[in-house]
């Protein structure tokens, strides 16, 4: 049960909950078995519906709880609109008749649903229960990015120096320095090299005597998340976090056929700095036949190995790699603006990564140039609306890096990654917020690690917290949108949902999740974590994204308080 006082709004016009809001854990929440049992819970005898889903008990005596007849979970098709107590009462069962179907028996359910209004628990259903989030895990970073670093930060991308300019000529070496910026190269930025460069032409340099070195020692924790598996490491969707990012870390490979069967196949790469080694043959077939295209490169890795097959008549296809090395890529990057400027650079190539040691190349150093990224909130739009992972892990690593050097010395007793102080930090703002440790077992900042946990009830009780920020509006529409952007652009459309639904959408192999805001019917503001672990739908059966979304339009149609 949630126990409240009345709600606020505050004077920037975002909605506050209510304040004192709490869960009272004198309520039991249960597992809901089928008769052939549910998740690690077999065959267990079903108890009495609790009426853990109903805040209002003595509304709900006074109906003699009569659960109303379930709804079809059709997301086009919501049930007639029902009032008071008794439209909590109808959500209750719509949901239930969505969540207890029998192709849910092997998978666990878990929904928090409350009003930010009056900051009533509307519907619960195992909301104490840590489950996988996938990328509902973003919104934790988002929380302590904008609380430690505030909504305006804007990172750092600089070149540092020794000594004066003399006759033209710097003595080296000339260090590229990365704290993070994971928008380097991409829209608005794609000339950062180009604006370094022509900072430091302006400074009268033409000649660098030394070596150009790329650092992005920075961040001192791996190029990966804790938790995160090997075998996606190769993968556009989990390119390595750097304090020296470009191009998002990821290279684009076109594959198309050869001029005719049994000639190589062409291979090409965008950005063209980012081309690896290449190993293995990939070779034309036959018109018709079936294409087998094999791309891997192992961990730790630069080769790439490509090999098998492309028809002949077959179209190009397309393909997002990681790069493994992004402080080489933007150091290649540089040196070409450099040329571009008319600056030599005398010395070669290096780089720098933790644990390297960058203190002596770094002592007495002098900015001679710097770009800066687009304001964090923005930074948190483009990664959430996308679910991008290198976006939001870079901003953990930012937020890690900031509270070790803002640490109190007492408090640095031996080494910690940046990660870990960055979870550290995280951790802080949990507690502030009243959200228990236990509620939120997090590695990473993306949401890839399997051993990342929360709670419904800690998403539920994050997004109030959220709402009642200074700049809730602007995060609110930074989250993606059902049927119109991001993540949840082909989604909900058509239905009470659309254009409504401002959430964050999780999925990995086996889970599902949304967590956000909804305004219901009667106008009031609602905040929920929708959950699935451990579903595997059948080919011929309804995605699981859409039985998610099934229970978000119940509530972008529900009446109850109003």
């Amino acid at each position: 049960m949630r126990l409240c006082g009345p709600a606020n709004q505050s004077p920037t016009g975002s909605w506050v909950p209510a304040r004192g809001c709490k869960f009272s854990r004198t309520t039991k929440i249960h597992f809901a078995a089928s008769p052939n049992g549910i998740g690690d819970t077999a065959r267990m005898i079903a108890p009495p519906r609790p009426a853990h889903h109903h805040v209002n008990r003595a509304a709900c005596l006074l109906l003699g709880c009569a659960w109303l007849l379930a709804a079809t979970s059709s997301i086009a098709s919501p049930a007639p609109a029902a009032t008071g107590a008794a439209g909590t009462a109808a959500l209750a069962a719509q949901i239930d008749a969505q969540i207890n179907q029998p192709r849910f028996a092997a998978a666990r359910w878990g929904i928090a649903v409350a009003s930010l209004d009056s900051g009533r628990l509307l519907y619960a259903h195992h909301a104490d229960q840590l489950l996988q989030p996938a990328s509902t895990a973003k919104l934790f970073t988002a929380a302590v990015s904008l609380a430690v670093l505030g909504p305006d930060y804007r990172i750092p991308t600089r070149l540092l120096g020794h000594g004066h300019i003399r006759h033209g000529r710097l003595d080296g070496p000339l260090v590229l320095y990365g704290m993070g910026d994971p928008t380097l190269g991409t829209a608005g930025s794609a000339d950062w090299a180009d604006r370094l460069a022509s900072q430091l032409a302006t400074r009268g340099v033409r000649l660098v005597r030394g070596d150009l070195i790329a650092d992005d020692s920075y961040f001192a924790s791996p190029p990966f998340g804790s938790g995160w598996e090997a075998g996606d490491l190769q993968s556009g969707f989990a390119a390595p976090p750097s304090a020296l990012s470009v191009q998002e870390n990821v290279v684009a490979i076109t594959v198309s056929p050869g001029a005719r069967t049994g000639l190589p196949a062409n291979l090409d790469f965008v950005p063209a700095d980012a081309t690896p080694p290449l190993l293995g043959q990939l070779t034309t077939s036959a018109a018709h036949s079936q294409s087998d295209i094999n791309l891997y490169r192992a961990p730790g890795d630069a080769g790439l190995y490509a090999f098998g097959t492309i028809a002949l008549d077959s179209p190009p296809q397309h393909f997002k790699l990681a790069v493994p090395d992004p402080a080489l890529l933007a150091g290649r990057q540089l040196r070409r603006a450099l040329a571009r400027q008319g600056i030599r650079v005398s010395g070669k190539l290096r780089v720098l990564h933790w644990p390297q040691d960058d203190a002596a190349v770094l002592a007495h150093a002098d900015t001679l140039a710097e770009v800066l990224s687009p304001p964090l909130l923005d930074i948190l739009q483009r990664g959430l609306k996308r679910s991008q992972n290198l976006y939001l892990q870079n901003l953990l690593l930012s937020v890690g890096a900031h509270a070790q050097a803002t640490a109190a010395p007492v408090a640095m007793t031996g080494f910690k990654s940046t990660e870990a102080w960055g979870i550290h930090a995280l951790h802080e703002l949990l507690a502030k917020i009243g959200i228990p440790p236990a509620a939120s077992l997090l590695d990473d900042g993306a949401g890839l690690s399997r051993s990342d946990l929360v709670t419904p009830d800690a998403l539920v009780r994050l997004l109030e917290y959220l709402a009642a920020q200074p700049y809730a509006a602007r995060l609110r529409e930074a989250l993606p949108i059902a049927g119109r952007d991001g993540t949840l652009i082909n989604r909900m459309r058509g239905t009470a949902a659309e254009n409504n639904v401002h959430a964050k959408t999780g999925s990995m192999t086996y889970v599902h999740s949304l967590a956000g805001y909804v305004t219901a019917a009667d106008g009031e503001r609602l905040v929920f974590a929708i959950m699935l672990d451990n579903d595997d739908p059948p080919p011929q059966g309804p995605r699981a994204s859409s039985d998610v979304d099934a229970i978000a339009v119940l509530l972008a149609n529900f009446r109850g308080s109003r």
